[in-house]
C-alpha cells in the first residue's frame, strides 16, 4: 500500500550538500517508521539513517552522524535527507524504506516493508 519514488541525488563535490527526497503514495505513512539505506558497488546495503513513526527520534548510522539530518513531513507524505559536509565515501545509490505499520526503528533492511527505486549520488573529490 506504499509507493516510494526517490529524487535529490546528483553529482556533488566533497564537502558540499544534497538534499534527497522520498514521496510515498501511501495514506498511512503516517504509521511508517522510514529509513534511508545506501548501497555502493560491490558493498551490502547499509542503514543510513531512519525516523521514528511517531516522528520524535531519529537515527544515524555513525558514518553519517553530525552530517545528515533526516525529517519527515506527514502533511506531504515525504521524507527527506538533508546531507551536508559530503565525502567521497558517501557515493552510492540511496533508497528510502518503510517499515510498519505502527514498527519501531530497525537497521537491517531485510526489515523493511516497502523500497523506493534509489537515486544515484556521487561525490567527487
Amino acid at each position: 500500500q506504499v509507493q516510494l519514488v526517490e529524487s535529490g541525488g546528483g553529482l556533488v563535490q566533497a564537502g558540499g550538500s544534497l538534499r534527497l527526497s522520498c514521496a510515498a503514495s501511501g495514506r498511512t505513512f503516517s504509521s511508517y517508521t522510514m529509513g534511508w539505506f545506501r548501497q555502493a558497488p560491490g558493498k551490502e546495503r547499509e542503514f543510513v539513517a531512519a525516523i521514528w513513526w511517531s516522528g520524535y527520534s531519529t537515527y544515524y548510522a555513525d558514518s553519517v552522524k553530525g552530517r545528515f539530518t533526516m525529517s519527515r513531513d506527514n502533511v506531504k507524505n515525504t521524507v527527506y535527507l538533508q546531507m551536508n559536509s559530503l565525502k567521497p565515501e558517501d557515493t552510492a545509490v540511496y533508497y528510502c524504506a518503510a517499515r510498519g505499520p505502527y514498527s519501531g526503528v530497525d537497521y537491517s533492511p531485510t526489515t523493511y516493508n516497502y523500497w523506493g527505486q534509489g537515486t544515484q549520488v556521487t561525490i567527487s573529490s
